[in-house]
């Protein structure tokens, strides 16, 4: 059988009973829906060899090819596979630990992201460094504390819009390890536990009523020195590179979510006659048209190396999927019309919240202006815009 058929057949036979619930859940917009069910469910794909697909097997993962991922994306999302809790660590951290770690880190880290019982969460953004990450404040330094049998990296600062901080048992820090040092330099890159004294994790409330962002808070917070990934002064090349990955394997799986949305629109536009304007069908079918266009460039994307290395097709992805998504939120309160502003049982429902929260896509992860000058820059080899230190 193909990997798309076990997969199929798997998820009729687990995602039932009481993981149920779980099917078309947990997308963008509904992360908190069922977060310990969630996990619960992330542990059940682990036991079953389904975290880390198309990791070398090597390192625990299935090593499947480029059209295997592809297919397993796709399967998950047709059956109603629910929002993966454990996506950061899967696709973002484990990449990263293969291609920077040692062999020490890989043994350590990679196992308990494969088998679904540890998860993961980024520490990028900065009150006063979101979509210029150069500019992070906080600050690392290697000393020796009592009582731990090696040397520990000290940590002071702020990172916010911290996705799932407040579900998750570590983060991966960017910090400012040289003192003196600006930009890009003197930057290392860090795996921190979340569960410890120097560490304040505060959920931030959104207009959808949900808390998946969070502020985390460092206060002399530690982690071993053999949790540091490279050296002082690598974390700028990793912290890229890592970005590389999220803008690889890991976008399958979003797209199938927005599929998913998609449908969802199209299945209500059929119900309540939205779909015989002609306006809001043409929009549906551009819609279609755009989601389409996303996963060829995707696969453009992943036929190109795997090292973390940003493409030109891959600078282009984030403002092409922030956008698209940005305008599906706009295309559903539309189909949804007057009932889009009124609340059933004092919630809102899922359309509700892709609306809301899509209006977020254009500025985290790198704002559209900023995407814009990442194109024109690195992609088109135009003239640095001038920053103020230049």
């Amino acid at each position: 059988m193909s990997l798309r058929s076990d997969l199929k057949t798997w998820l009729e036979e687990n995602l039932t009973g009481e993981f149920e619930c779980l099917r078309w859940r947990g997308g963008p917009g509904d992360e908190d829906a069922y977060p310990e069910l969630r996990q619960k469910w992330e542990q059940k794909l682990g036991v079953a060899g389904w975290i880390g697909v198309g990791l070398p097997e090597a390192f625990g993962g299935r090593g499947a090819d480029l059209m295997e991922i592809v297919a397993f994306n796709e399967e998950y999302a047709r059956q109603g596979g629910p929002g993966r809790a454990g996506h950061i660590g899967e696709t973002l951290v484990a990449p990263t630990i293969i291609a920077f770690g040692s062999s020490e880190q890989q043994q350590r880290f990679l196992p308990n992201i494969l088998n679904g019982t540890d998860f993961w969460c980024q520490g990028y953004s900065e009150p006063n460094a979101g979509s210029d990450l150069s500019n992070i404040k906080t600050k690392a330094r290697l000393v020796n504390v009592d009582g731990q049998a090696e040397p520990s990296w000290v940590i002071d600062g702020q990172k916010i819009w911290t996705s799932l901080a407040h579900e998750s048992d570590w983060i991966f820090v960017i910090a400012r390890a040289v003192e003196g040092s600006k930009g890009r330099d003197g930057l290392v890159f860090l795996l921190v536990p979340l569960d410890q004294p120097g560490v304040e994790v505060r959920p931030i409330r959104q207009i959808s009523g949900s808390s998946e962002f969070n502020e985390v808070y460092f206060s002399e917070a530690i982690t071993a020195s053999s949790n540091c990934l490279g050296e002082a002064g690598d974390g700028w090349k990793i912290a890229m590179a890592l970005l590389g990955f999220e803008r690889g394997t890991s976008t399958l799986g979003q797209q199938m979510m927005f599929r998913n949305e998609l449908n969802e629109v199209i299945e209500l536009a059929n119900k309540n006659g939205a779909s015989r304007d002609l306006e809001l069908a043409s929009r549906i079918a551009k819609a279609h048209a755009g989601l389409e266009i996303m996963r060829f460039n995707a696969l453009r994307m992943l036929e190109g190396t795997q090292d973390g290395s940003l493409s030109n097709e891959a600078m282009i992805s984030k403002i092409y999927w922030a956008t698209w998504h940005r305008d599906l939120g706009e295309l559903a309160m539309e189909v949804m019309g007057r009932s889009s502003e009124v609340l059933q049982d004092d919630a809102f429902n899922r359309l509700q919240k892709l609306f809301l929260f899509s209006r977020a896509d254009t500025i985290y992860a790198g704002t559209n202006e900023i995407q814009r000058n990442i194109i024109a820059e690195r992609a088109l080899m135009m003239p640095r815009e001038p920053r103020g230190n230049d």
